[in-house]
């Protein structure tokens, strides 16, 4: 019973920063959604406009690194869009870094609570983060878990290098015709 209430907890809270918008305010206005998309009445034809992705450094300036706390960087850099591109960068392990990185990809939540990487697929290596790093697109409306996997998952673990990501369908701008 304890392990289901805490998993509720972890997932709404986990919906809730998805749903975060970047002024504080959560949800989805359906009223202006449905003003931009009046196309389904037949008042006029839907073009696309503009769609663009955004290129994100996970980890902004601190890149991919061990004891950064992701979680609370996605929440403060969300939301991810459907199609955004994630850039990995980290330092290849040589000289006085002999500690590599790398990124994984979990298969479902409860891996990534546990940083269980028995499941995980090895997205990048260790030297694969270094330059311009390594770059992941967002292409599906699906919940993305990431992890660094050296160690056995000591890095996911105790070094809290992992985090999620669900993005959310874009607005797209539309033009009468």
């Amino acid at each position: 019973m304890a392990k289901g209430l805490i998993l509720g907890v972890i997932l709404a809270s986990m919906l809730a920063a998805c749903m975060a918008n970047r002024d504080g305010r959560f949800g989805f206005n359906y009223t202006d959604w449905l003003q931009k998309h009046r196309s389904w009445y037949g008042q006029h034809h839907p073009n696309k406009t503009q769609e663009v992705s955004n290129k994100i450094i996970v980890g902004g300036s601190q890149h991919w690194r061990f004891n950064f706390s992701y979680t609370d960087w996605a929440f403060k850099h969300g939301p991810f869009y459907l199609n955004d591109v994630l850039v990995f960068k980290y330092d290849p392990p040589v000289g006085k870094n002999p500690h590599p990185h790398s990124v994984y990809q979990l298969p479902d939540l409860r891996s990534f609570i546990q940083c269980d990487m028995s499941k995980a697929k090895k997205l990048a290596n260790a030297t694969q983060g270094a330059g311009e790093g390594f770059e992941l697109v967002l292409d599906k409306w699906q919940p993305y878990y990431f992890a660094c996997g050296e160690s056995n998952g000591f890095h996911c673990d105790i070094g809290r290098m992992k985090f999620f990501a669900m993005p959310m369908l874009r607005a797209w701008s539309w033009r009468r015709t």
